[in-house]
C-alpha cells in the first residue's frame, strides 16, 4: 500500500479512502475524516468530488484541509 495524502491530525502521509465515498481513515493514528464542501478554515464553498481516486482534500482558496474529523 502506498502513502496517501497527509493526515490533518497527525501529519503522517497515511490517509486512505474508506468504502464510503468522501470518508477517509488515517492508517497511522486511526482517526476518521469526512470530506466537506465548506472549508473549515476560511469558509470558502467548493464543489467536492467524492470519488476516492480523484478527491481533492485541500481548499482551492486557502489550501488548508477540507477534511473534518468524524
Amino acid at each position: 500500500m502506498k502513502p496517501g495524502p497527509e493526515c490533518p491530525g497527525c501529519g503522517e502521509p497515511w490517509l486512505q479512502p474508506t468504502a464510503v465515498a468522501g470518508r477517509y481513515r488515517c492508517l497511522y493514528c486511526l482517526h476518521r475524516y469526512e470530506l466537506v464542501s465548506v472549508c473549515p478554515n476560511c469558509g470558502e464553498h467548493s464543489t467536492i468530488v467524492r470519488m476516492s481516486s480523484t478527491a481533492i482534500v485541500a481548499c482551492n482558496h486557502c489550501h488548508e484541509s477540507m477534511l473534518r474529523a468524524v
